[in-house]
């Protein structure tokens, strides 16, 4: 079993977050969180490798700050720099088996880095690099953010100058049964690609996750994705 500590937002923000990996860890849950890295301080990073994280992904979509901050508005690409070098000696230090991933978009503002990066990654202090095509709401008319090369976009311009998804999404969506997203207020959605609770199941205040899970509306939902799902807006921006 697996729970990803995140979903929209930034989970370092959460202050019960340690705690709340310390009990998946207690129960053998591997766990795994995504951030910006903004908020990542020592202090805070002690506790997460203490708790027993299993795996951290830092997003940098860029190597100098100008690059950085075409995607990533406001932040500080030193503040990315400064944690992943804490998190290198916390690793050593505190003999944690924690896994950190170093991921990139692949963006336009980027491209001529992703050479460097290739080769600078571990020196950063990661140990996996993983470049991440980007998703963009608005994509049947192109953004400028879509790399030169459309080898490297999950979009391709179609005969009428409109852009769409190069492969098309599978008829059987597996993430429908052998995941989901509970957001802050307990609400449990199909998947993260539901990012205004357009679908949610049901609340775990109001009834447990069993009964939500195997609830007339749940199952109706799958079954309708499963018949036709290009009738979902949150199904047709998705390659799964």
């Amino acid at each position: 079993m697996v729970i990803h500590f995140y979903f929209q937002g930034e989970p370092l923000l959460c202050k019960d977050l340690p705690a709340m990996i310390a009990k998946a860890h207690q129960q053998g849950i591997y766990t795994i969180v995504s951030t910006n890295a903004q908020n990542l301080t020592e202090k805070l990073a002690t506790q997460l490798l203490q708790a027993g994280l299993d795996r951290i992904i830092i997003s940098m979509d860029g190597l100098t700050q100008l690059t950085y901050e075409k995607y990533r508005v406001g932040g500080k690409i030193e503040k990315v720099l400064k944690a992943l070098q804490v998190l290198k000696q916390l690793k050593k230090s505190l003999h944690s088996r924690i896994h950190i991933e170093l991921q990139c978009l692949l963006l336009r503002s980027n491209e001529h880095e992703w050479k460097q990066l290739k080769h600078s990654y571990r020196h950063l202090g990661a140990d996996s690099l993983t470049f991440k095509t980007a998703q963009f709401y608005d994509y049947k008319n192109g953004d400028s953010l879509m790399p030169t090369d459309h080898k490297y976009s999950r979009y391709k311009m179609s005969n009428n100058g409109k852009y769409e998804l190069k492969h098309k999404p599978k008829k059987i969506c597996s993430r429908l049964f052998f995941g989901c997203v509970m957001d802050v207020m307990g609400h449990i959605l199909p998947c993260c690609f539901d990012k205004n609770k357009q679908f949610t199941f049901g609340s775990i205040t109001d009834s447990s996750f069993d009964e939500i899970w195997q609830s007339k509306k749940a199952c109706m939902f799958r079954q309708n994705v499963l018949s036709d799902r290009s009738h979902f807006a949150i199904c047709t921006n998705c390659t799964e």
